[in-house]
Order: C-alpha cells, then structure tokens, then sequence
C-alpha cells in the first residue's frame, strides 16, 4: 500500500541556531575540494515542510512556463554561450551518456551558498539555486531521511549487531553519509557499539573516491562522525548484471549484519522496468523478507516530461502507481513516499 509519509519524527534535519560547526571538506580527483554536504548541518539543511514543499512546486511550474514561452533554438544558445564561463551549467549540457556525472550531480547539491571557487560565478549560482536544483537537493534529504527512519528500530533492537549499507549507483554514497548523520544525531539507534560498511555499486571511480574522502573528513576528531567505526568501500557494478549484488547483500547477511540499500538519482531513475525488478529480486533472494530499500522515482507527468525532452537525459519517467506495480512484482510494497517536483522518493519494504 502507498501512501504520503509526511514528517518523520526524531529525523528533522536541522540544527539549532546557537549550535555552528565547520563545514567539512573532502578532496576529489579533478576538482580540488569540496564541501562535505551534511543535511544535519545549517548550511545544507533545507525546509520540506508541506507549505515548503507546495511552494516549490510552484516555482518549478513557473519556471517551466517562463521556459516554455522561449522558442528552443533560443534557449539552446543562450545556454551554450553562457556555458563558455560556467563549468556547472557546461556539465548539465554536456551530459555523456545521458546521464550526469556523479561529481557533476554532487556540486548541484551543495547550494549556491557553498559552490567552490571553480563553480562560484553568477551563472552557475543561478543553476544551483533554480527550483531543478531545490528539488535535487531535497531528493537527498529525503531518501536520507527515509534510510534512516526505516532503519531506527531494527538498529534499536540489536545494538551491537553491524550495518551493511548497499548504494546501488550511488556515487559518493552521499545518501547513506547522511542517513548516519541523522541515525548519529537520534537519541537512539546508536552506532557507536557496531560496525559500519557503505558498499558503493557503481560503474563510475571518481564519486565513490570521493565519498571515501568525504567519510574521512566526516569522522575526523571534530566531525559529526567521530569515534565511529564506518568505511566505505567501492565495486564496480552494472546493474543490467545482479550477480554482484546478490554476492554482497548474502555476504552481509551471513556475517549477521542488518542490511539496507539505496539508489538516489539511479537505478530507479535510469534502469529499464527488467533492471528494476531484476535488482529488486537479487536484494529480495539475498536478504530474505526483511531488507528495506529507499531511492527515487522520476516523476511522471505533463511538466516534467516536457523538462526531460529538451534535456539528453535518459530518465524513465514512472507514476507511483506504475512503479508500485512493478515493485510489486519482485515482492517489494511502497511503504512511505516523499515528494519533489522533479521525483518522488520512496520506501520498499518486502510485502
């Protein structure tokens, strides 16, 4: 059964104001540093309150209109000039394979307010603050929330039992950073008397590098996940083939360690309907009924299909309806769903 989740209690994502800490930073291959995104942190943390939310919506609907009065040949170049001096919006055009790059997709996540000197120009400011980066910023927040939230009472439960964490291209896995950052700040679900392990499923080097990186920054003397012990390791992996992901997840489960996994802006974005069911099944076969798994699902209506079109992405747009049904047929239920305009984001349990 679907159904609209609403706020998660003991998973707010903010800090008091008289609380300020450094914002950390991790070092990437191409890039030179960057900022550690930590959704618990003022800096990162954004309102998705319902009222929040609406209002998002409507700026992105706005901004769609304003885009569609524009013939498509004007806005092509328009785009391609101010591109010259804009290695964000550049990326965004520039997308290989259809998809955007793991880093690229990280530095649209840190918020005008926090882009580093390479990308701090008025243009690339503008994309980082548009209601398409908003809305990418808060698929973050609330695939982290939800991780964190279906895995509260499980960590409750068995307090020195390890935690596996699986992201299936996941990039820098910074979803699953900042699911521990919210499980660190709850009164419960402690983590300090178990190990942690983010194994990163993914085809690509330079994301899960830095994700490796951004743990070390988090888990300094003065970072939010000190005195934990958490690593992160890296496979290659296509999800057109799941050998990989039933090995890891039965591997997990053999060593007695509570298993979660999820796909931001991936599998549930990009696979084909076979791809989704076929990983959702390797989990399902590996871990038995008791696994859950959060990612995002690109919205499926008028608006964003017409966005899609004028992009090289090769998104697959699904209703919930339609991604509930193919869920379903690898034995997983939606259980709370989240919403951005440009993706709902849900959590599966096994039916």
């Amino acid at each position: 059964m679907c159904r609209y989740a609403g706020r998660m209690a003991g998973m707010t994502p903010t800090l008091p104001a008289d609380t300020p800490r450094p914002i950390m930073q991790a070092a990437t291959a191409k890039s030179g540093m960057l900022p550690v995104i930590d959704i618990t942190h003022p800096s990162f943390a954004l309102p998705d309150d319902d009222e929040a939310i609406a209002a998002l919506f409507a700026e992105y609907e706005a901004s769609e209109r304003r885009q569609e009065k524009l013939p498509a040949f004007v806005t092509r170049c328009m785009y391609k000039l101010a591109a010259r001096r804009a290695p964000l919006l550049r990326s965004l055009l520039n997308a290989d394979a259809g998809f955007l790059d793991g880093l690229s997709t990280y530095v649209l996540k840190l918020g005008p307010d926090n882009l580093p000197p390479l990308f701090n120009n008025d243009i690339d400011r503008k994309v980082a603050a548009s209601p398409h980066a908003v809305a990418v910023r808060l698929r973050l927040q609330q695939i982290a929330r939800l991780m964190a939230h279906a895995l509260q009472a499980e960590l409750d439960a068995a307090p020195n039992v390890p935690l596996r964490l699986i992201n299936i291209g996941g990039g820098s896995a910074i979803d699953s950073l900042n699911a521990l950052l919210l499980l660190r700040r709850s009164a419960s679900a402690s983590l300090a008397t178990r190990s942690v392990t983010i194994t990163v499923l993914d085809r690509d080097q330079d994301g899960p590098r830095f994700g490796a990186n951004a743990l070390k920054a988090l888990s300094s003397n003065d970072g939010p996940l000190a005195g934990l012990n958490v690593q992160l390791v890296h496979e290659a992996y296509d999800w057109n083939v799941t050998d990989r992901l039933e090995a890891v997840v039965r591997d997990a489960k053999a060593s007695g360690g509570i298993v979660a996994a999820s796909t931001e802006g991936a599998l549930f974005e990009y696979g084909t309907d076979d791809a989704v069911v076929a990983n959702l099944a390797a989990l399902r076969r590996a871990a038995g009924a008791k696994i859950a798994i959060a990612g995002s699902v690109t919205r499926d209506d008028a608006t964003r299909r017409r966005s899609i079109a004028t992009t090289g992405f090769k998104l697959m747009p699904r209703s919930l309806e339609a991604f509930a049904t193919l869920a379903a047929r690898a034995g997983f239920a939606v259980e709370r769903v989240e919403r951005t305009p440009v993706s709902n984001q849900v959590l599966l349990r096994a039916d």
